[in-house]
């Protein structure tokens, strides 16, 4: 594995000029961002940016698993004049099982209402399911519309290549495991706004309308300004092991097969799965990122070799301007009790985020309708997409994954991480070449030893 040997600052695949590093001031940001909506309307704009109702719009998934083929499945719901019409995943096993499941009219965890109508719609010939490290590049040049759903490591570079081709993306969270991939990320979005591609995040409680509504009473004041946040994203177990070593070809195949166990695959548990949570403490604080961060974690129940390198759970603080305090918790433990949920207190009254309702000054309880916020991710993103009116959630999507990221970083070396060493951290996961060969094992982290 590679640490701190890639440089602070990143070009993109044409060799372009450094990125500069946005997200450390949110002014400059904003600046930043104003700035390149102000010269669209000198680019051309990106294929398919405008599609009328009548046009066909061409899906490519890059990642084709479970996750995968059930997003898919929310594209066909949003959009009726969308296709599938290209498929890739590094594994042609899992990739051919989900899709069998697709022309059976089933998917993984999602009902489909019309089944005959995803399976005339999800038809395509063998020649257009790839497979390999670099399959993602022949879908992308083939769609018009990709969603992004691959082991999340892989999520930069094939964010980077759909931009560059000119296509709108809905790109799975988290969008990076390490500094120099939201660095990456950056640069894409910027180029994403600068083309009129629209950009959906997988950060779904955006979408979901309850929360929505909530999130909109504590930016307008209802509980006055926010004292503090808790998160706590305590669940059962993962997934269990896939294929152990004596039953694949490689080491590298073991890792991919069993990615969520592998940090420089999955970023740990505290980015890959309780971003959720950080992502509702940025949104409560209007994104804008905190000062440092520290805490611990570690692997108490989760500590076989089979469970590769990644912790079992995590308690983080962050301290924002204000003295403003996020305190997040999450963990992995199988057989205890399980809590996910948000509070934030404010000088004036106190919100429980899951429960949409407020108690203070301003009592208030949601009382309007439900939605499926997986679905209306795709709603939105096709809706954007036939409009012409570009919509991009890059920037939170990359900002709270580095919230995830520098958590991480602080439970792994046991120090205090600002939030501008964390993104100019020369930390890079993962090995010098994508191949199926030999790989170092990871080891576990150690706080107090492993102090880079």
């Amino acid at each position: 594995m590679r640490h701190n040997s890639r440089p602070i600052v990143c070009t993109n695949p044409a060799g372009d000029a450094p990125v500069s590093n946005p997200l450390i001031d949110g002014r400059q940001f904003t600046k930043d961002t104003a700035t390149a909506a102000a010269t669209v309307g000198t680019l051309s704009l990106a294929k398919s940016a405008h599609a009328a109702a009548s046009d066909k719009l061409k899906l490519g998934v890059v990642g084709f698993g479970d996750r995968g083929s059930s997003a898919a499945v929310q594209a066909l719901n949003a959009d009726p004049g969308t296709e599938l019409y290209a498929i890739a995943d590094v594994f042609s096993d899992r990739m051919e099982h989900r899709y069998a499941m697709l022309q059976q009219g089933r998917a993984n965890g999602i009902t489909i209402d019309n089944p005959q109508d995803i399976i005339q719609r999800t038809e395509l010939p063998r020649e257009r399911r790839y497979v390999g490290f670099d399959a993602y590049q022949q879908v992308i040049d083939q769609v018009d519309v990709v969603i992004l759903t691959s082991t999340p490591h892989f999520r930069p570079r094939h964010l980077a290549y759909a931009v560059d081709k000119g296509i709108h993306i809905f790109a799975e969270k988290p969008v990076a495991v390490d500094a120099d991939g939201v660095r990456s990320c950056l640069e894409s979005v910027r180029k994403a706004k600068q083309k009129n591609i629209s950009l959906v995040s997988g950060l779904c409680w955006r979408y979901h309308h309850p929360r929505r509504a909530t999130m909109k009473r504590i930016a307008e004041g209802d509980i006055g300004r926010p004292i503090a946040i808790e998160t706590v994203y305590n669940a059962g177990g993962v997934w269990p092991p896939r294929r152990t070593r004596d039953q694949v070809n490689s080491e590298m195949e073991h890792q991919m097969r069993n990615w969520y166990y592998y940090t420089w695959l999955s970023g740990d548990g505290i980015v890959e799965q309780a971003v959720h949570a950080l992502d509702t403490m940025a949104w409560v604080m209007g994104d804008q990122p905190p000062l440092k961060c520290w805490g611990s974690g570690g692997r108490q129940v989760r500590t076989a070799p089979q469970y590769g390198n990644i912790f079992d759970h995590f308690s983080i603080v962050y301290l924002y301007p204000n003295d403003v305090r996020g305190y997040h918790s999450s963990r992995h433990w199988s057989g205890s009790a399980q809590q996910i949920s948000d509070y934030v207190l404010g000088s004036e009254g106190f919100c429980d985020v899951w429960k949409h309702s407020i108690r203070g000054q301003k009592n208030w309880n949601y009382s309007g309708p439900n939605n499926n916020m997986y679905q209306t991710e795709h709603d939105e993103l096709f809706g954007a997409i036939r409009a012409g009116s570009p919509l991009n959630n890059g920037e939170y999507m990359c900002s709270s994954t580095l919230l995830a990221i520098m958590g991480r970083m602080a439970a792994y070396t046991g120090r205090e991480i600002t939030w501008t060493e964390a993104l100019e951290s020369e930390e890079g996961l993962g090995p010098s070449e994508y191949a199926w060969g030999d790989l170092p094992q990871p080891v576990v982290a150690m706080p107090g030893r492993n102090n880079s």
